[in-house]
């Protein structure tokens, strides 16, 4: 599983990998919380719907994005957002593995500096999609579940 932290719109990615075998996507969306509902309203539907996944989906590593450089005015939200995250893992039994942004962009593309349409692209052909996912948040959440899973096969990216 991956996820990409956010307090309107979390994004999250399942992928099914066995050995030898292309990760095949099993479902995709996001986790959205209205702009003008009270913090811990959105904080508490995270949670919930973070619960619900892990209870559904039982995954066995789940891989989000680090906190890199965002807008001071996000900073708190998405640092709240991520802290709930954190804490339903736990209650899973689940340590996430964490990657940069840059670290995302170098496994897919090669280039870490890559931009958002590159690693899209990166994503769809590995994973054998006829289109790229949308919207962006649950695309990025796949990008970083497919960065997992490098990191898990290949140890370290190779």
């Amino acid at each position: 599983m991956g996820i990409d932290p956010g307090i309107a719109t979390l994004g999250f990615g399942i992928l099914e990998a066995e050995k030898d075998t292309v990760p095949k996507l099993l479902e995709f969306g996001v986790i959205q919380t209205p702009k003008n509902t009270p913090m811990g309203d959105r904080l508490k539907t995270i949670y919930d719907d973070m619960h619900t996944l892990l209870t559904e989906w039982q995954p066995q590593i789940v891989g989000m994005e680090k906190l890199f450089f965002y807008r001071m005015g996000n900073l708190i939200s998405v640092a709240q957002a991520r802290g709930v995250v954190l804490l339903t893992l736990s209650q899973h039994g689940i340590q996430p593995e964490e990657f940069s942004p840059p670290q995302i962009k170098q496994a897919l593309t090669g280039y870490g500096r890559a931009d958002k349409a590159e690693v899209q692209e990166a994503v769809a052909r590995e994973l054998n999609l006829e289109k790229i996912p949308k919207p962006d948040d649950a695309a990025d959440a796949i990008a970083v579940a497919y960065t997992c899973y490098l990191f898990n096969t290949l140890g370290n990216f190779g």
